[in-house]
Protein backbone atom coordinates (compact mmCIF):
# COMPACT_ATOMS: atom_id res chain seq x y z
CA UNK A 1 0.00 0.00 0.00
CA UNK A 2 0.92 3.58 -0.85
CA UNK A 3 2.59 5.48 2.19
CA UNK A 4 1.08 8.71 2.51
CA UNK A 5 3.57 11.70 4.04
CA UNK A 6 2.06 15.29 5.17
CA UNK A 7 4.49 17.78 5.34
CA UNK A 8 2.55 20.71 6.77
CA UNK A 9 3.36 24.80 7.40
CA UNK A 10 5.33 24.77 4.49
CA UNK A 11 6.34 28.77 4.17
CA UNK A 12 7.40 28.30 0.25
CA UNK A 13 5.91 25.22 -1.45
CA UNK A 14 8.03 25.90 -4.66
CA UNK A 15 11.12 26.47 -2.56
CA UNK A 16 10.34 23.40 -0.44
CA UNK A 17 9.88 21.11 -3.53
CA UNK A 18 13.74 22.60 -4.67
CA UNK A 19 15.02 21.48 -1.48
CA UNK A 20 12.80 18.27 -1.50
CA UNK A 21 13.49 17.46 -4.81
CA UNK A 22 17.63 18.24 -4.37
CA UNK A 23 17.38 15.57 -1.49
CA UNK A 24 15.37 12.85 -3.35
CA UNK A 25 17.78 13.29 -6.16
CA UNK A 26 21.06 12.79 -4.09
CA UNK A 27 19.58 9.95 -2.44
CA UNK A 28 18.65 8.43 -5.62
CA UNK A 29 15.05 8.41 -5.80
CA UNK A 30 12.99 9.23 -8.76
CA UNK A 31 10.03 11.68 -8.41
CA UNK A 32 7.05 12.44 -10.04
CA UNK A 33 5.40 16.13 -9.12
CA UNK A 34 2.25 16.91 -9.83
CA UNK A 35 0.43 20.19 -9.99
CA UNK A 36 -1.56 22.92 -12.16
CA UNK A 37 0.49 23.67 -14.89
CA UNK A 38 1.35 27.30 -13.84
CA UNK A 39 2.51 25.70 -10.89
CA UNK A 40 4.86 23.01 -12.79
CA UNK A 41 5.81 26.12 -15.23
CA UNK A 42 7.05 28.20 -12.28
CA UNK A 43 8.69 25.08 -10.62
CA UNK A 44 10.70 24.07 -13.94
CA UNK A 45 11.89 27.59 -13.69
CA UNK A 46 12.98 27.58 -10.23
CA UNK A 47 14.55 24.01 -10.68
CA UNK A 48 16.73 25.81 -13.23
CA UNK A 49 18.01 28.56 -10.71
CA UNK A 50 17.38 27.56 -7.32
CA UNK A 51 21.03 26.96 -6.90
CA UNK A 52 23.81 28.30 -8.54
CA UNK A 53 26.38 24.94 -7.58
CA UNK A 54 23.44 22.10 -7.63
CA UNK A 55 21.52 21.08 -10.50
CA UNK A 56 18.43 18.94 -10.46
CA UNK A 57 17.88 16.69 -13.23
CA UNK A 58 14.17 17.16 -14.08
CA UNK A 59 11.94 17.07 -17.34
CA UNK A 60 8.45 17.48 -18.01
CA UNK A 61 6.21 14.54 -18.87
CA UNK A 62 5.44 16.12 -22.75
CA UNK A 63 9.59 15.49 -23.50
CA UNK A 64 10.36 12.55 -25.68
CA UNK A 65 10.03 9.28 -23.98
CA UNK A 66 13.80 8.35 -23.80
CA UNK A 67 14.18 11.62 -22.04
CA UNK A 68 11.47 11.25 -19.13
CA UNK A 69 12.66 7.53 -18.87
CA UNK A 70 16.50 8.76 -18.62
CA UNK A 71 15.61 11.35 -15.93
CA UNK A 72 14.84 11.25 -12.71
CA UNK A 73 12.34 14.12 -11.68
CA UNK A 74 9.61 14.27 -13.88
CA UNK A 75 7.19 17.19 -13.63
CA UNK A 76 3.09 15.91 -15.16
CA UNK A 77 0.14 17.39 -15.20
CA UNK A 78 -1.31 13.81 -15.41
CA UNK A 79 -0.31 10.52 -13.93
CA UNK A 80 -1.25 8.00 -17.00
CA UNK A 81 1.74 7.79 -18.46
CA UNK A 82 4.71 8.45 -16.13
CA UNK A 83 7.78 6.20 -16.64
CA UNK A 84 7.76 5.28 -12.75
CA UNK A 85 5.89 4.69 -9.60
CA UNK A 86 8.49 5.57 -7.29
CA UNK A 87 7.77 8.54 -5.39
CA UNK A 88 5.06 11.34 -5.84
CA UNK A 89 4.91 14.82 -4.50
CA UNK A 90 1.24 16.30 -5.22
CA UNK A 91 1.33 20.45 -5.06
CA UNK A 92 -1.58 21.00 -6.63
CA UNK A 93 -5.34 21.03 -4.43
CA UNK A 94 -6.94 17.74 -5.59
CA UNK A 95 -6.19 14.35 -4.89
CA UNK A 96 -4.35 13.00 -8.02
CA UNK A 97 -5.53 10.38 -9.68
CA UNK A 98 -3.84 7.49 -9.56
CA UNK A 99 -1.64 8.29 -6.78
CA UNK A 100 -2.02 4.68 -5.47
CA UNK A 101 0.21 3.21 -8.08
CA UNK A 102 3.07 4.88 -6.27
CA UNK A 103 5.24 3.91 -3.19
CA UNK A 104 5.54 6.73 -1.25
CA UNK A 105 3.31 10.13 -1.98
CA UNK A 106 4.16 13.32 -0.50
CA UNK A 107 1.67 15.89 -0.15
CA UNK A 108 2.87 19.66 0.78
CA UNK A 109 0.12 22.12 2.88
CA UNK A 110 1.49 25.70 3.34
CA UNK A 111 0.11 28.17 6.16
CA UNK A 112 -2.74 29.32 3.23
CA UNK A 113 -6.38 28.90 4.61
CA UNK A 114 -7.35 27.79 1.43
CA UNK A 115 -4.48 25.19 1.27
CA UNK A 116 -4.76 24.05 4.39
CA UNK A 117 -8.84 23.49 4.10
CA UNK A 118 -7.89 21.75 0.49
CA UNK A 119 -5.43 19.32 2.88
CA UNK A 120 -8.02 18.60 5.38
CA UNK A 121 -9.85 17.15 2.96
CA UNK A 122 -7.12 15.42 1.19
CA UNK A 123 -6.26 13.68 4.67
CA UNK A 124 -9.85 12.23 5.24
CA UNK A 125 -10.31 11.32 1.60
CA UNK A 126 -6.77 8.75 2.34
CA UNK A 127 -7.63 8.38 5.79
CA UNK A 128 -11.00 6.75 4.74
CA UNK A 129 -9.41 4.53 2.40
CA UNK A 130 -7.00 3.11 5.28
CA UNK A 131 -3.94 4.82 3.98
CA UNK A 132 -1.49 5.24 6.89
CA UNK A 133 -0.52 8.40 7.23
CA UNK A 134 2.50 10.39 8.55
CA UNK A 135 2.92 13.85 9.93
CA UNK A 136 6.09 16.38 8.71
CA UNK A 137 5.20 19.86 10.94
CA UNK A 138 7.53 21.99 9.57
CA UNK A 139 6.82 24.44 12.59
CA UNK A 140 7.63 22.16 15.07
CA UNK A 141 10.40 21.16 13.58
CA UNK A 142 11.95 24.14 13.19
CA UNK A 143 12.41 24.25 9.15
CA UNK A 144 12.40 27.76 7.66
Amino acid sequence: MTEVAFHFNVPDKLVYSCRLLRKAWSSGARVVVTAEPDTLSRLDQMLWTFSALEFVPHCRLTAAPVTVAATPVVLAGSLQACPHHDVLVNLGPQVPEGFERFERFIELVTLDDDDRAAARSRWKHYTDRGYAMKRHDLASAGTP
